[in-house]
């Protein structure tokens, strides 16, 4: 755990301050939980708070509170730039350094002559003047939540809150099924109940919002399924013509690599789309045991995450990929045939 300035940055808060708070490019449920719980929070604290985010997110987070008052960095730029200039602090909430907003906002945030504050669960995070850094716990939303116990200020957590917090844990941790899940996980996501948060309403609103075309779109990925039982592996592919036939939307692939994992016997799992607009193929790697994906990302295609999720990008073709991919197994066949599932 990194913990550096907290105090420092306790004492500038005992002012109202114009705060804006900043999540990664492509925000998922613990990205969006997150910045938006923090909002509430020093909103609560008297502060002025602005949350700026890339890009889109998915429609089934959008019912979250607060995230009408959100501004998308890719078209809402002016409003984007105008709460940058005038902030006093910018929080930097589930990423680990600033290319993870992509190019346009890293340029800006470059830029900003002020302070940042990291509150971050990925590994090898770039050094800024604050931070709270952990990589043991298991999502963002679960850092603000004992960020705000830091400062004494867990009676300030209400329903709305609660919410949004329990949104990014829930969505993290894979409705509380991966190793990272705690007991003190449980504990805290006990209290958001206490507090508000309605476990049922906030499942339905995440998972079960599905159109007739994302679900069309799942039955075509798992046609696309591969297994490659030698190396406990399995992988799905998800070309751009199969997207458009579908009506893609942003959020529509979220949680498809599980799938893969979910087969007997697999350790390792992927899933390659293609991403013709972007000119990349985007991957999500999943793992059970102690096979880490954050390593194979970040050595083979300029990625990482954590130990059992991470994402990466690769410029060559989908079929140029995957074959990249495949040859790069018999490598790391030592440590998935040693992964504790069998």
């Amino acid at each position: 755990m990194i913990l550096k300035g907290i105090n420092e940055l306790k004492k500038f808060l005992e002012f109202s301050r114009n705060i804006v708070i900043v999540g990664h490019k492509n925000p998922d449920g613990d990205a969006i939980g997150a910045t938006l719980g923090l909002k509430h929070y020093l909103d609560k604290k008297g502060h002025h708070c602005t949350v700026l985010v890339p890009n889109e997110y998915p429609d089934f987070l959008h019912w979250l509170p607060g995230s009408e008052t959100t501004f998308r960095f890719d078209w809402q730029n002016k409003q984007a730039q105008k709460a940058i200039s005038n902030s006093d602090i910018i929080f930097l909430l589930d990423f680990n350094a600033l290319h993870r907003v992509g190019d346009d906002m890293q340029q800006t945030l470059q830029k900003y002559p002020n302070d940042f504050v990291l509150i971050d669960h990925h590994q090898q995070p770039d050094d800024f003047r604050y931070m709270y850094s952990d990589v043991e716990i298991c999502s963002t939303a679960q850092m603000v939540y004992q960020f705000i116990e830091m400062n004494n200020d867990l009676h300030l957590i209400d329903a709305t809150i609660a919410t949004c917090l329990y949104t990014g844990i829930m969505t993290d941790t894979g409705s509380f099924r991966f190793r990272s899940t705690t007991s003190k996980t449980h504990r805290i996501i006990a209290d958001l109940i206490d507090k508000g948060a309605e476990n049922d309403r906030i499942h339905s609103n995440v998972y079960d919002s599905n159109s007739k075309n994302r679900l069309l779109l799942l039955g075509q990925a798992l046609q696309n399924l591969k297994v490659l039982e030698q190396y406990k592996t399995a992988f799905i592919t998800l070309t751009d013509e199969e997207k458009n036939r579908f009506e893609f939307q942003k959020g529509d692939s979220e949680g498809v690599v599980n799938y893969a994992l979910s087969i007997k016997g697999i350790v390792f799992a992927a899933i390659f789309i293609e991403d013709i607009e972007q000119n990349i193929i985007k991957i999500s790697f999943r793992s059970k045991g102690s096979f880490s994906v954050n390593q194979f990302a970040r050595n083979h295609f300029e990625g990482g995450g954590h130990d059992n999720a991470a994402g990466g990008k690769s410029s060559l073709t989908l079929q140029e990929t995957v074959a990249k991919f495949i040859e790069l197994l018999p490598n790391y066949i030592t440590a998935l045939e040693n992964s504790y599932e069998s």
